[in-house]
């Protein structure tokens, strides 16, 4: 199978984006964009993500017990940008908060997910992280930020 066509075929299906926090082995915050996160379970409710086998925070992410899943509003195109970088300070001047498990919890998010990690499997080119919500919150009044083809787009109008 062509690479390039099952990625733009993917590209076909819109998603959120989110931002996955977590503290490092060193005590300092890490974080990724992801647009690979989903619902698993609501009984117990489970979430996960995945995250690429050749990303540089890999590392950092298996050798935590717990991870943070932060989903942007239609207005943090550039967070998402900032968060996708690797290897840059991710976090000067940024305003977060910790929870009970310590992972950074982004300011003024769509969403925010806390969570302890139950499982990690092999999934191809990525490990796929599941995780128990322990503690969230949400705007109900926000929209969210999507990619879409390549690009990022809002939700239209409310009808």
């Amino acid at each position: 199978m062509d690479p390039a066509e099952f990625r733009d075929a993917l590209g076909c299906f819109a998603t959120g984006i989110t931002i996955v926090t977590a503290v490092g082995p060193r005590g300092a915050p890490v974080g990724i964009t992801a647009s690979s996160f989903s619902s698993v379970s609501l009984d117990p409710p489970l979430i996960l993500f995945s995250l690429n086998r050749r990303a540089y925070s890999l590392r950092a992410f298996l050798s935590t017990q717990s991870f943070a899943v932060n989903v942007l509003r239609e207005d943090q195109g550039a967070l998402s940008e900032r968060f996708a970088r690797a290897r840059e300070d991710k976090w000067s001047g940024l305003d977060y908060e910790t929870w009970d498990t310590g992972c950074p919890i982004l300011a003024d998010t769509l969403a925010s997910f806390e969570c302890k990690i139950r499982h990690t499997y092999h999934g191809g080119d990525h490990v796929i992280f599941v995780g128990e919500v322990l503690r969230l919150r949400h705007d109900p009044e926000e929209r969210p930020l999507l990619f879409y083809r390549g690009k990022y787009h809002g939700v239209g109008p409310s009808s």
